[in-house]
This record gives C-alpha cells, sequence and structure tokens, in this order.
C-alpha cells in the first residue's frame, strides 16, 4: 500500500491521480476534507482507505508490514498562518512522527519540503543537505521556518548515524502550478487568479516593483507545472537508493509579465495588464528572485525534463480552467 498524506490538498492529489492511472491497486490517503469542494481533488479515484490526520498514527501501527511507502506531502502551507503552533504540530512534530515510524518500520519516505526555506534568497537557492549548508538559510515566514526546522532535524539525524527509512527525500517545491489548487484561494498560483481577473475584467493585474533591479512585472520566479513534480517524486519512487534533500523546479527563472502573457495567449487574447503597489504587509518580505539550481537531482540520476511556462500554462487554462470539468 501506498500512503499520501495531504492527499486531498494541490500536489498530493495530483499524485494521487498519476498513481491511480499508473493501476497502483492500493492508495491510501490522510486529509482533512472540509466542508468545502475539495474532496472533489480525490472524487475521480479508487482509494484503500481515508484517514483523519488525528488518527494517521493509529493507523500505521494498524497497518504495519502493508505500507511500502509513506509521500508526505500534508501541511500548513499557508504563508500568512499567524497560529505558529499549528504549524508546528502539523509541519515539524507530525512530519517527525511518520520519520520515526519509517525509520523503525522500514518504509521508504518521501516528504515535501519547500524552497520558502531559502528565505529572501541572499544564501543562494541551493545547499547541500548537510547540517553547516541549512544552517545558512534564513526563512522569513513561519512556514519556511516549520519546513527548515525539520530539514535541519533529518540532516543531524543522518549526520548523528541515527536509524533513517530505507529510503528518504526531501523536495524543496519551488512555485508549483495546475490543476486542483482550486480550495488555495488567495494561496492559489497566479495563474489561475489571472485568469479570473481577465474573464472577469479582460485585465490582468500584477504587483508594481519596489526595488531599482526590477522593472513592473519583471520580479521573478521558478514556475514549475505540478506534473513534472510528480515525476520527480515517481522517479524517487521507482529509484529506492536516491535518498537526499533536493530542489525541485525547472532551473529557469521567468518574469510574472511573462506568465501573465502566455494566460492572453492561451486564452487568445491581447495582454493588457494593470500595476498595483505591492501590499505594505508584505512589501518587506517580497522576493524579487528564485530559481532552483537542479544540479544535485541530476547529479543523482535524475533526466526528466521540465515543461515550458508557456505549454503549462496553456495546457492549464485550456484543459482545465476554461473546461467544463477543472478537476484532474
Amino acid at each position: 500500500m501506498i500512503l499520501v498524506t495531504g492527499a486531498a490538498g494541490f500536489i498530493g492529489s495530483n499524485l494521487v491521480s498519476v498513481l491511480a492511472q499508473r493501476g497502483e491497486r492500493e492508495i491510501a490517503v490522510c486529509d482533512r476534507l472540509g466542508d468545502d469542494d475539495q474532496w472533489r481533488n480525490l472524487a475521480k479515484h479508487d482509494l484503500a482507505d481515508v484517514i483523519e490526520p488525528q488518527d494517521l498514527l493509529k493507523y500505521l501501527d494498524d497497518n504495519i508490514g502493508r505500507i511500502n511507502t509513506i509521500f508526505h506531502m500534508g501541511a500548513i502551507s499557508s504563508t500568512t498562518e499567524t497560529d505558529i503552533d499549528l504549524i508546528m504540530d502539523t509541519n515539524y512534530r507530525l512530519s517527525l512522527d511518520i520519520w520515526n515510524w519509517c525509520a523503525e518500520h522500514q518504509a521508504p519516505f518521501i516528504y515535501a519540503s519547500s524552497a520558502a526555506t531559502y528565505g529572501d534568497g541572499e544564501a543562494g537557492f541551493d545547499d547541500d543537505g548537510s547540517c553547516d549548508g541549512l544552517a545558512k538559510l534564513q526563512p522569513l515566514n513561519a512556514y519556511g521556518w516549520s519546513k527548515h526546522l525539520f530539514d535541519r532535524q533529518v540532516a543531524q539525524m543522518v549526520a548523528d548515524g541515527a536509524k533513517t527509512p530505507p529510503q528518504w527525500a526531501g523536495l524543496k517545491f519551488f512555485n508549483v502550478y495546475g490543476p486542483n489548487e482550486y480550495h488555495k484561494g488567495g494561496q492559489m498560483s497566479v495563474v489561475p487568479q489571472i485568469y479570473g481577473q481577465i474573464e472577469e475584467t479582460g485585465k490582468a493585474r500584477l504587483f508594481k516593483s519596489h526595488h531599482p533591479d526590477f522593472e513592473d512585472g519583471g520580479q521573478m520566479r521558478d514556475f514549475i507545472w505540478v506534473g513534472d513534480c510528480v515525476d520527480v517524486m515517481l522517479w524517487l519512487y521507482e529509484n529506492r537508493e536516491v535518498s537526499g534533500l533536493f530542489n525541485c523546479g525547472t532551473g529557469k527563472a521567468r518574469a510574472f509579465k511573462d506568465l501573465a502573457e502566455a494566460v492572453f495567449a492561451a486564452l487568445d487574447k491581447e495582454p493588457d495588464i494593470d500595476y498595483i503597489p505591492t501590499p505594505e504587509n508584505i512589501r518587506d518580505k517580497y522576493q524579487y528572485f528564485t530559481e532552483a539550481k537542479m544540479a544535485r537531482l541530476q547529479a543523482a540520476g535524475y533526466n526528466g525534463g521540465s515543461t515550458s511556462l508557456e505549454e503549462g500554462v496553456k495546457r492549464y487554462v485550456q484543459d482545465y480552467l476554461a473546461a467544463e470539468d477543472s478537476y484532474i
């Protein structure tokens, strides 16, 4: 059995979809479904079990020998969440509990870290996964810090020779976009937000630049199609000898203006963009550039390509956002 936590979320549900398409016979999922339409992210697939997070550890103990891999995608992912205790309980303590279970029962453990661990990027967008390398990073928010703290704990356990899962891998996801992120509201990627703006007003809105080195709309991110992230996770699943902490991006930063123009192109419309001031409450923590360094994953043997921004946005807009059924 494969267990996916955060399975009704964005990346988790895309992973479940591809696992189901590949013919995996037993997929158990763990998540809170709430009272909105997030259940639709899983509705197309047969599932072996649906577990609530508070019951997860008991479920693991009840299924020793049955679970052969855990993909841990579950997290409080909002960068504006203010309940730090909730963030720590979910992103750090539960992650550590699952790690320890996988180490004790020798189940591979693949988990979601985040590019938010790099903070403002002053220390670069790469690390060697070592205690010293990770210590140089300074996340800008509690979400990034919680992910960073777990990465550092893993690095310390590995350095100390502590018992580990037979395979473990953390993935620092950069700016992921694609179907099944609709429940995230204001935390959705920019693609569906711009799509909605164009549908409503005919125009897109982007932040003005408050940095002398970047023009309006010239702020840059490493935008990665969610299917490419799933490809990396499945490659790790199939290559059990590979362990480590890796970036998951395209390795090529693109401007928000490029992304907006790609949405207009997918809709066969001429670009029309308004620039608005970056809100003051996030202005001093705003990142102007992110770009994943992918050499370590490639050195580990991964040779999969990445979907171009234009192709990924076209697929997202035409096959999902503008389609009758927007779920994967």
